[in-house]
């Protein structure tokens, strides 16, 4: 059954201590309670209550409040109620107006809610969260950090160039119909094997001959393009054949 989010009261009660008159009114938690237009929520959600059976449920404005304090907060469902218990700010936030010791519900209350409300629901509260800010919501540009993502990057060791260029230059020489002497394939591919143990003390000696061997085998297939390419061919890659030199 669908229980009413009641405003705060700022009358003084006998048996509880009042929050507003004990907390900092210029808080960004107070400030942004204060702000929000929570009816909105209480209209939205009430279909998804019986009005006149079952249990009394916990206020829309309580589990809303937790909802939003866990994503500003980044908590997990079981912080956010015990931090409800421990922190006044919280629960003037979640639409507390005297202190409640106690926890205001059970954790898997906030999974059940979620469940309730659905995707519309969230977009509900995401839209609300974002007309608070007005126009200083509406960004030209979004600066995204993305330092702890996954990236489809791989570093230009010298050997990953070494490679790279000999694999374009069989390529290069295939396209021309040209007949090679060699094309290094297997030696290229146990030379990468040795460079992988270019850290290990007693085979960094190994793995520095593979990578000599692998800029040599380099130099010798663009020496060799230069002299079977034909003439027109040469000048029009002849700023390429640079560039692997200067490698």
């Amino acid at each position: 059954m669908l229980t009413k989010s009641s405003p705060i009261s700022t009358q003084s009660n006998l048996f509880h201590s009042e929050l507003f008159s004990q907390l900092d009114v210029k808080d960004p938690l107070i400030q942004l309670a204060n702000t929000i237009n929570w009816t909105v929520f209480d209209d939205a959600f009430e279909q998804h209550y019986s009005q006149d059976n079952g249990r009394p449920s916990k206020p829309i404005r309580l589990m809303v409040g937790l909802l939003l304090l866990k994503q500003l907060e980044n908590l997990s469902d079981e912080r956010v109620v015990l931090q409800f218990k421990r922190n006044p700010y919280y629960q003037y936030f979640c639409g507390y107006s005297n202190y409640m010791p106690g926890m205001p519900c059970n954790a898997t209350e906030l999974v059940h809610f979620r469940k309730r409300i659905g995707v519309k629901g969230f977009n509900l509260i995401f839209k609300m969260s974002v007309a608070l800010h007005g126009k200083q919501a509406q960004e030209s540009t979004v600066l995204i950090d993305t330092t702890v993502q996954e990236k489809n990057i791989t570093y230009p060791t010298d050997a990953k160039l070494a490679i790279k260029i000999i694999n374009r230059l069989n390529k290069l020489a295939k396209r021309h119909g040209i007949q090679q002497r060699r094309t290094y394939v297997k030696e290229v591919k146990n030379c990468r094997l040795s460079i992988r143990h270019f850290r290990h003390v007693k085979k960094r000696a190994k793995a520095k001959k593979a990578l000599t061997r692998l800029r040599t085998i380099a130099n010798k297939l663009i020496r060799e393009l230069q002299r079977k390419l034909p003439h027109i061919a040469c000048l029009k890659l002849i700023k390429r054949f640079l560039f692997y030199q200067q490698y």
